[in-house]
């Protein structure tokens, strides 16, 4: 069964028609339930999550999330010297500007400042980072949250 079918047919069943016939469903059955029809509704935009991230995935290059070899950070290093753009780099090696970005700055190639994507590969920031709330305080931040609404 295709994942299109499976949404298809808990469509029919949360708006409380057969699948296979379309024939509206009895007012008796199961699937009125207010748990039954979030349970399927739950299902439904799982799949759906499912499916968009199956479609941006499909629009990435091929080797994300694959780790770098020594070969492919040699020949990266090469390209960088021999003067190719970072986006060049990026499409020959089948990763993302900010994958390639973020090499070049970790073989210490190029500074975070030289990056034209957001953030480095240190994740450092200039700015200090926000203090932390002891776990304490961050539970009564959240009832007194609650009391307020």
């Amino acid at each position: 069964m295709t994942q299109a079918r499976a949404r298809q047919i808990l469509q029919s069943l949360i708006q409380g028609a057969d699948p296979v016939t379309g024939e509206e469903l009895p007012q008796e059955t199961v699937l009125q339930h207010a748990d039954v029809l979030r349970a399927l509704l739950a299902g439904l935009n799982a799949l759906e999550q499912t499916a968009v991230r199956a479609q941006r995935r499909a629009q990435l290059p091929d080797n994300v999330g694959h780790a770098w070899t020594t070969d492919e950070e040699s020949r990266l290093v090469a390209a960088f010297k021999s003067g190719d753009s970072p986006v060049a780099m990026a499409r020959q090696h089948g990763r993302t500007l900010r994958a390639v970005e973020a090499r070049l700055e970790k073989l210490g190639l190029i500074t975070a400042a030289q990056r034209t994507t957001r953030g480095g590969f240190t994740g450092v920031s200039d700015a200090p980072p926000p203090p932390r709330l002891a776990r304490g305080a961050i539970l009564a931040r959240k009832r007194a949250q609650r009391r307020s609404r």
